[in-house]
């Protein structure tokens, strides 16, 4: 079974990080950052933690997953937070940062799953696209008749295929320091990227600027950047039905009698569809945790307990109604042992249905949750 902890060697000699610093932990509550996908769901465990456990409240900061990751990998102690929340994998130099910070040991814990989803406004008429039309309306450059790579020309879905509709291309969507941004570049590039003219002499991979031209977005005003989850992209569509959102699942089902989804090669992103990763836009949720800390921190042991637990992520789990897609079986035994190989034991016990309901958290009243709100702000 892979192991899902991430090994970074403490560079303590090289002076980035001194042992001092894990001596004076003295923060009392457990600190999060990162994805605003994952807030609804590390909030929900938060709060249940802190009425049936009597922790406090963890201080929780959406600062996207990006932002969130490079405050994780500042280093340890406790200025430094102990999980950050992400809405796609730690990327090789993220886990390098980590470990020249000295940050030690990461657990990986995959949670579940989200979609991130085409929308429109149902007063618009249907539209369905494939994943090379999606492609052909975001991307900054493609290939003309040639060959040659110029900037995108399409300015109506008709330009992209006579068969949609004679309207512009104007898409609403995430922020570039967000993980739904990545994702959305995965979305747009995988395959693509692996093909000509991107690659050259019959390589696989493209070259490192062809690479970065391949996973670029528009910046024409095809592509309108806002917020990532952003609940104001409902109303502009619903004033707009000619646009398009790209949001998440959770979102859209809150706005079904307002929004459809746009189905991607045929397939309708679905609970099932993104459960069983058909739907091309099926991405996985972790929380990313420093081992060194599980000791040091009031609860996070217990915090941990209580995610990896059936009557938590499972599929009669409290999380699932507040939108959170359950992993397979076989996914959650495989994490679960991870955690048991830990010393952690995960929770049991009886859903409890007063967690599934969106609470007013604890900010932490302590200076040094003042100075890591601030931190965390300065990174978004």
């Amino acid at each position: 079974m892979r192991r899902n902890i991430i090994g970074f060697t403490a560079l303590f000699s090289a002076g980035l990080f001194s042992t001092s610093a894990t001596a004076d932990f003295h923060r009392g509550y457990i600190a999060i950052v990162g994805s605003s996908t994952v807030v609804p769901f590390a909030k929900a465990v938060g709060e249940r933690l802190s009425k049936t456990k009597k922790f406090q409240t963890p201080l929780l900061q959406s600062t996207g997953t990006g932002g969130g990751i490079k405050l994780f990998c500042e280093g340890l102690g406790a200025e430094s937070p102990d999980i950050v929340n992400t809405s796609r994998p730690m990327k090789p130099k993220e886990r390098e940062e980590c470990r020249k910070n000295g940050v030690g040991d990461v657990l990986e814990l995959k949670i579940g799953y989200d979609g991130l989803v085409l929308a429109q406004s149902k007063k618009a008429p249907p539209l369905a696209l494939t994943r090379k039309e999606v492609r052909l309306a975001l991307t900054k450059w493609v290939a003309d008749l040639s060959g040659k790579l110029v900037a995108n020309p399409y300015k109506t879905w008709k330009d992209i295929n006579p068969a949609l509709p004679d309207t512009p291309i104007e898409i609403y969507g995430p922020p570039v320091a967000s993980g739904t941004y990545d994702t959305l570049l995965d979305l747009i590039s995988e395959l693509e990227c692996k093909g000509r003219p991107w690659t050259t002499d019959g390589k696989s991979e493209p070259a490192p600027d062809m690479l970065r031209k391949c996973r670029s977005i528009r910046e024409d005003g095809a592509y309108i950047e806002g917020r990532e989850n952003d609940e104001d992209h409902v109303p502009r569509l619903t004033d707009s039905p000619t646009k398009v959102a790209i949001l998440n699942y959770k979102l859209l089902s809150e706005h079904a009698d307002r929004l459809r989804a746009i189905p991607i090669d045929g397939v309708e992103p679905t609970y099932e569809t993104i459960a069983n990763k058909t739907y091309v836009g099926s991405r996985p949720l972790y929380l990313y945790i420093k081992t060194a800390n599980i000791a040091g921190t009031p609860g996070l042991k217990e915090y941990i307990a209580d995610f990896a637990s059936e009557q938590t992520w499972g599929e009669k789990g409290y999380l699932k109604p507040i939108g959170l897609i359950a992993m397979s079986p076989n996914e959650r035994a495989t994490y679960t042992a991870e955690v048991k190989a830990l010393g952690i034991s995960p929770s049991t016990g009886t859903p409890a249905k007063a967690a599934a309901k969106s609470t007013k958290g604890s900010k932490g009243s302590s200076k040094s949750a003042a100075r890591h709100e601030s931190k965390a702000k300065s990174h978004k």
